[in-house]
């Protein structure tokens, strides 16, 4: 049982966007999960897909350390999720001397790597 870790924090992208692309990753392998995010649309699959390779990278240096040799085709994603960051506010001028708030939000992107049971 290999796990292993990844973590990126501060991605300037709202979590609630974030979470559509980790949500078509969870459970899946690592080749396929690979194979959504390189063909995603949205542009959270970028940072997703750098903690996935990070994650797999971590997983693959342990075992190293270990002494085995690990195959990535047996690692699947075991948990995926996105926690809310920092929120950056700013203000936006308005009619008649006023302001509005802008929530620049940004996100945590969490992705555990495990083999195969």
């Amino acid at each position: 049982m290999m796990e292993a870790k990844s973590i990126a924090k501060d991605i300037s992208m709202s979590p609630r966007k974030v979470r559509l692309v980790v949500d078509q990753i969870r459970g899946r392998s690592v080749n396929e999960a690979y194979a959504i995010l390189q063909y995603s649309k949205k542009a959270a699959a970028e940072p997703v897909s750098k903690t996935l390779r990070s994650a797999v990278a971590n997983a693959q240096y342990r075992a190293q350390e270990d002494g085995d040799v690990l195959d990535v085709d047996t690692l699947l994603v075991r948990e995926a999720f996105v926690d809310e960051g920092p929120t950056l506010r700013r203000w936006r001028a308005r009619a008649m001397g006023r302001a509005s708030p802008i929530r620049k939000r940004t996100s945590h992107i969490t992705v555990i790597v495990d083999t195969k049971e």
